[in-house]
């Protein structure tokens, strides 16, 4: 996975333009939860996901992007028919493909497969987005099957940018605990 990462990483700028029908860009980030299905009593037996991130958009009120990946052990293939992210009013499955997207209302995964969805191709988009969504926080994606057989993971949420900017932060921070304290310095003397 850190391989696909950095792939990723390269095709952000290419990423954003894909994705300019969904009304954001996207630039991917690199904190990822695994989860295993055995603590779950609903998932489809031999389905289990990994991965699973939610991109919050900059401007309020637009919608979100959903990451994750979904491995298939099982001997039969699973239809993936639907998803649902807890806070999200509207989440529509979508491909991105030639620089279009567009909605998907099934996939299936064949026994021994891997479906990713990632920036760049298959991304659940996420609508009307509760403001109680916070960075740093998670929240869950449930993916329901053709069957009836339902799958829940959490979804690590960040926001967009979030990912490439966290090795700045920390200097970025101090710097301005440094200037808001030489600011009130002046401030003061000013006043008098």
């Amino acid at each position: 996975m850190k391989i696909f990462r950095s792939v990723a990483v390269a095709s952000a700028l290419a990423v954003a333009a894909s994705l300019a029908g969904c009304q954001q860009s996207e630039a991917p980030a690199g904190n990822a939860t695994e989860t295993a299905d055995s603590g779950n009593p609903d998932a489809k037996p031999g389905i289990s996901g990994s991965d699973g991130r939610m991109i919050l958009p900059v401007v309020a009120g637009r919608p979100g992007a959903v990451y994750f990946s979904i491995r298939n052990e099982g001997p039969q293939p699973a239809t993936l028919v639907g998803v649902h992210v807890a806070g999200a009013g509207k989440v529509q499955m979508h491909k991105t493909e030639g620089g279009k997207m567009s909605s998907v209302d099934s996939l299936e995964i064949a026994p021994g497969g891997v479906l990713e969805f990632a920036p760049g191709g298959y991304h659940v988009m996420a609508f009307d987005i509760d403001d109680t969504l916070k960075t740093g926080e998670s929240t869950e994606l449930t993916l329901t099957f053709a069957d009836g057989d339902k799958l829940s993971m959490p979804l690590q949420i960040e926001t967009m940018g979030g990912g490439m900017q966290s090795g700045m932060t920390g200097s970025m921070d101090h710097s301005g605990m440094e200037g808001g304290s030489m600011q009130d310095g002046d401030m003061a003397g000013m006043h008098h």
